[in-house]
Formats: C-alpha cells, sequence, structure tokens
C-alpha cells in the first residue's frame, strides 16, 4: 500500500467517471458555503484517522511543500469539507463508497495561487468575471483593493463589491480603501473616506486590512486623517497596506514605516526592495500588465540572499487582454522563475508568504491539514503548466476550461450613469493660451517611461501661433486635458505629456484615470479630443479612440465608468481593438491604455495632472503649467 506504484488505478478501485460527477454534485450542492475550522475539525481528524471518508482523494502526486521549501514524491492528499484533512504517503485509509479519487499519476500539487495587490477595476470587468477570467490560470484568492470604485461612489460602492466578492467559489478578500482622494488638496474625486468609514468597514465580514496608503507625505508627518485610518485598522488587528512611491529613501521613508504600512508594491528598484525588507515590510513585487518591477528587485533574492519569506508577487494592475490571452499570477512565477528563483521558492512567495501576510496562515497559502482546499495539479513545473485547478476541494477548471458555474450580480441603477458632464465640450475648451506675447514659450511635459508606473517632468519649447500654445508632434509632444466628471463642474484643465508616439490626428479618451477617476483626454488634435469626450459622455463611461473624427474603438464601462458587465473575452476583444487602434495612431507604448490610465495619479513623481492642475508630486504642488 505504501508503493505508489503498486496502488491500483481509481477505476479499479471501482469509480467510474460517471458515477464520480455524481459525487461531486452531490458534495458541491451542500458546499455553497465553506464552514470554519472549528466546525469541520472533527470531521478532518476523522478522515485523518481514516475513522470516516474523504470526500476527494488525490493521489500519486508530487507535494509542493512551501513550509519546507521542497518537492515531495508519492504523495496523497485526502480532502473533507472544503479543507485538507490528510496529506501524505498513503491515504488509502481515507477512502470510503463515496470518495472521489483522483490519480495524479506524477504530476506536481501545487497550492493555489495568491495575489496579494490589485485592483480588479484595472481589469475593466467585475469582480465575478474577474474571477472567471484568472480561475484558469490558478489564481484562487485575491487580495483586492477596491479604490478605483471608492473613489467614484464611495463607501457604497466599496460595499458593492464586497459583497459581490463574498458570493464567488474562490477567496476574494477586500481590503478598505484608505485614501479618498489620493492626495487631499491636491485633486477632487467623486467621495471622500476618511477614519469613520474605514472604522465602519473593518467590522465587515469580508475586509482583510486597510488598502494601500498612497498618501505617504501624509503619513510621514503623522497627519491626523491618516493616523486616524491606521488606528482604526490595528484595532481590528488587520493589515495596512502599503505605498511608497518615492525614490527618497531618508527620513521621510522611515517616518512612513513607522507609521503603520506593512508592505509596499512601488519600488522598482534593488535598494527599495532590500529598504522594505531591513526595515519589516514585505517587499511586494508586481507583474502587471504595464509594470515590470520583479526583475529587478528579486536580484535581493537570487543575488544579495535575502530571506525570500519576506517578497511577495502580485499584479497591482491587469487589464482584461493580459488575463485572458496572457494569465494572471501564474504569468508572474513564470517570470520570476525566469529571473533564477527556484520553482518552489517563487511559488512560496505567490502562496504561503501572501497567506500569512494577512494572517490567513493557517487558513490558506498552502497544501496542509486544516487549510482551504485550493490546490492546483501541474504537468511541469517550471513552466507551471495547469491542468487541473481545485477551490475549497471542488474542481474549478481544467485544461478545458472553467467547470464551475459562476453566482450572478447585479450592479444597481446608483452604478451606472456616473459621467457627470456639464454640458458636450469644443475644440475651444483644449486650447491652451500662451502666458505671453512670444513665437515659443517653455512648457512643463509630463514624460511616460514605459512599464514604470513614475513619469518624468520634463521641458519643451513649444511653438505659439495666434495667441494659443501648439503642440509638436514631430517631436512627440501632444496635448492632455483632465476633464471634470463627479459634479459637472465644467472643469477641463490641459497640459502636455510625451511618450506615446502619436504622429496622426487622433485622440483616445478614457474614465478610468487613477485614482480620482475623471476623464483623461489625450490627443494630437483638439477636435478629435473633443469629439473622444463627449462620446464617452453619451456612452456612460469607457475608453474610445477617435481618428478624424472617426470612432475608431470604444470599451463601453457602464458601471462606474470603470467596469463592463460583459463576459470577460468579449471586454478583451473590445480592449485589443483598442490597442490596435492605439497602434495605428503611432503608439509603440507596451501596454499604452495602462500608462494613459495613470497619468492623474497625483501620488506617483513626477509629473502630473488632476481637477487642480499640473502637480509635481515631487514636492506635491500645484506648478504652472508654463516655466
Amino acid at each position: 500500500p505504501g508503493d505508489p506504484n503498486t496502488r491500483p488505478a481509481p477505476r479499479e478501485l471501482g469509480y467510474s467517471i460517471r458515477a464520480a460527477d455524481r459525487r461531486r454534485q452531490k458534495r458541491e450542492a451542500g458546499m455553497s458555503e465553506l464552514k470554519t475550522w472549528r466546525e469541520t475539525a472533527p470531521r478532518l481528524v476523522d478522515v485523518a484517522a481514516g475513522r470516516r471518508p474523504a470526500d476527494l482523494v488525490v493521489r500519486r502526486g508530487r507535494w509542493v511543500n512551501v513550509h519546507s521549501g521542497e518537492i515531495v514524491p508519492s504523495t496523497d492528499i485526502a480532502i473533507a469539507a472544503g479543507r485538507f484533512a490528510y496529506c501524505g504517503p498513503d491515504a488509502g485509509h481515507c477512502i470510503g463508497e463515496e470518495t472521489e479519487v483522483v490519480d495524479a499519476a506524477g504530476r506536481y500539487l501545487v497550492p493555489g495561487l495568491c495575489d496579494g495587490h490589485m485592483h480588479v477595476e484595472s481589469g475593466m470587468l467585475t469582480v465575478t468575471e474577474f474571477a472567471r477570467a484568472v480561475i484558469p490560470h490558478g489564481t484562487t484568492s485575491m487580495f483586492v483593493d477596491p479604490h478605483e470604485i471608492a473613489n467614484v461612489l464611495g463607501l457604497p460602492g466599496v460595499r458593492l463589491m464586497h459583497d459581490e466578492a463574498a458570493g464567488l467559489p474562490i477567496n476574494v478578500f477586500v481590503q478598505m480603501p484608505s485614501c479618498v482622494p489620493s492626495a487631499p488638496g491636491l485633486e477632487h474625486a467623486g467621495a471622500e473616506i476618511g477614519p469613520a468609514e474605514v472604522g465602519e468597514a473593518m467590522a465587515w465580514p469580508n475586509i482583510i486590512g486597510l488598502g494601500e496608503v498612497m498618501n505617504f507625505p501624509g503619513v510621514a508627518a503623522a497627519d491626523d486623517k491618516m493616523m486616524g485610518e491606521i488606528a482604526a485598522t490595528m484595532a481590528a488587528h488587520k493589515t495596512v497596506g502599503g505605498h511608497y512611491a518615492s525614490p527618497d529613501l531618508g527620513p521621510a521613508f522611515h517616518a512612513y514605516v513607522a507609521g503603520g504600512p506593512a508592505d509596499d508594491h512601488e519600488g522598482t528598484r534593488l535598494v527599495d526592495a532590500v529598504a522594505r525588507v531591513r526595515q519589516g515590510m514585505k517587499a511586494m513585487l508586481r507583474l502587471g500588465s504595464a509594470w515590470y518591477d520583479v526583475a529587478e528587485q528579486i536580484r535581493a533574492v537570487t543575488e544579495l540572499g535575502l530571506d525570500p519569506r519576506n517578497f511577495i508577487l502580485c499584479t497591482d494592475d491587469c487589464h482584461s487582454g493580459t488575463l485572458v490571452n496572457d494569465g494572471h499570477m501564474d504569468r508572474v512565477v513564470r517570470h520570476a522563475i525566469a529571473q533564477g528563483l527556484r520553482p518552489v521558492t517563487a511559488i512560496q512567495m505567490a502562496s504561503l508568504n501572501t497567506a500569512e501576510h494577512f494572517g490567513l496562515g493557517r487558513e490558506l497559502g498552502s497544501i496542509a491539514p486544516g487549510r482551504r482546499a485550493d490546490f492546483l495539479i501541474v504537468s511541469n513545473l517550471a513552466e507551471l503548466a495547469i491542468e487541473a485547478v481545485y477551490g475549497r476541494g471542488r474542481l474549478l477548471a481544467d485544461r478545458e476550461g472553467l467547470k464551475v458555474r459562476m453566482p450572478a450580480f447585479e450592479y444597481p441603477a446608483s452604478a451606472r450613469n456616473t459621467v457627470n458632464m456639464k454640458r458636450d465640450l469644443t475644440a475651444t475648451d483644449f486650447e491652451i493660451r500662451a502666458p505671453r506675447a512670444a513665437a515659443s514659450v517653455t512648457a512643463r511635459v509630463i514624460g511616460v517611461i514605459e512599464n514604470q508606473a513614475p513619469t518624468r517632468a520634463l521641458e519643451r519649447e513649444l511653438p505659439v501661433a495666434g495667441g494659443i500654445v501648439e503642440m509638436d508632434r514631430a517631436n512627440d509632444v501632444c496635448q492632455i486635458a483632465l476633464v471634470e466628471r463627479h459634479r459637472a463642474t465644467g472643469g477641463v484643465v490641459n497640459g502636455f505629456v510625451t511618450g506615446f508616439g502619436y504622429d496622426k490626428r487622433c485622440a483616445v479618451a478614457a474614465t478610468v484615470a487613477h485614482d480620482s477617476h475623471h476623464m483623461i483626454v489625450v490627443g494630437t488634435d483638439r477636435d478629435d479630443m473633443a469629439a473622444a469626450a463627449n462620446r464617452l459622455r453619451a456612452a456612460g463611461g469607457g475608453v474610445v479612440v477617435v481618428h478624424e473624427g472617426k470612432e475608431l474603438a470604444l470599451v463601453e464601462l457602464p458601471i462606474a465608468g470603470l467596469m463592463s458587465d460583459e463576459p470577460a473575452e468579449t471586454v478583451a476583444a473590445k480592449a485589443e481593438r483598442m490597442v490596435e487602434a492605439m497602434r495605428a495612431m503611432g503608439c509603440t507604448l507596451n501596454n499604452a491604455y495602462m500608462q494613459h490610465s495613470l497619468l492623474a495619479l497625483v501620488v506617483i513623481p513626477e509629473l502630473r495632472i488632476s481637477d487642480t492642475g499640473i502637480i509635481d508630486v515631487r514636492s506635491f504642488e500645484k506648478v504652472d503649467l508654463f516655466v
């Protein structure tokens, strides 16, 4: 019985596929809600001892043990009530007449993958559709920060996503947004959140902690609002997420760490990862659709030998096209392995490290007794070739796709029609008057950095014609505008941006504009900029590409102007047409849409645009457009 090569195969034990399907359906009917360990512990003990049968036994697997950092051959796992009951050399004693038996046949048994920091809204999908897209890629736990919808709808928007997440067949924990608006005084969002709202949310059942604390100057200055939100989270014994988006590792950084944030995903350099870990933070290394921050920082482990248990892999922002075509956390793990990490270590950074950071190490993140039975069957570990995905002991997906029906969730009318512009715009709304009579002026220009969230604060000499400052398409300087869309003020703030490479008459507009989510319009022609803005007003939100007055692509995002209620594949196809249209206009940036969406993010250096004007994030001050 101890030799896996002599054990009878499942069919020889009398388990037909049809009978197994019936048993699975019967079991799943009673598994809509996972019971706590306390409720299931007596049964888990009985199953492990052989006194009661397991629901599911997986035999002859290679156990990827993220606790010991090894691969244990010839391992069986037994599952009852959605949790692991037994992990060892032979689970024959756990098998009864109603037990489903799966033969792993030497394939790897890998813990379900966890995304430690992410924003569902960046996928332009609802929580349900996001989960449906990532489950086949092995993601079984997500720690989501819905601060995008919070900036539009406030606390009620967070509650909507919280409630949607709670009903899904995978684990989706919610971090309460901390910075709405992200930089008070420098921008105005559609709502405000403070210590009272944070304290209220900490009592919700699915809240896991405080979302990324982006107002790092506020924390470093011991601002009452920031300290109050962090204190409310600490009092609830929950985790405070960090966001220190500055290269300055001097006193300001140390003051921020002293303020309570327990992790940070904003590092881009080797020195950033080292500094955070040395201060007791978890360094979250992200690989999103446009952020490639793993390779440089993972050298802290592969070259400097720092303890890998203090590093967590995450995505932060992934759009639907990446999810459908490239993957999710499986993509991040493969990338980390390609940088020289041992596969078991990379998987540890995307499972156990994440779970333990949020205080859930006894609940998920590993294949071990008592934990939720979230695991993958993988044929090739280095390539993370996933053949089956299980969540709470239930088959969720295999090579053919999703095997579970996702629950329905309807967003109310109050979450729609949120593009509140005072009127349709015209080309004159995008004219930039020169500050003085001259043939040219020197303007501050936002410089996009490919594959990174920060921008550069640049200066360019631009021509003036008839008192209007013109763009410089020959040198890749086009216009950017922020259109207020929460309170119908009619406000339009204009500026300049470089890095997109547009060489044709065009405009791209989006109501996804982190973090206050007004409307951002980037274009080489003011008439096209007006047409793009007006199209999104009519559509109720989304992303649109306009060329010489003609609409080339449109992704409708009717929920808060951020999310679609269409299937992930449909949104991904529309997003791909949008990306192709941007390329056709001359843009060569990788994931230019993600770069577009961050141009108003006034908590990441160096230069941004907000509804109050042009913001120098190095000094957190509003500056003149012209030098």
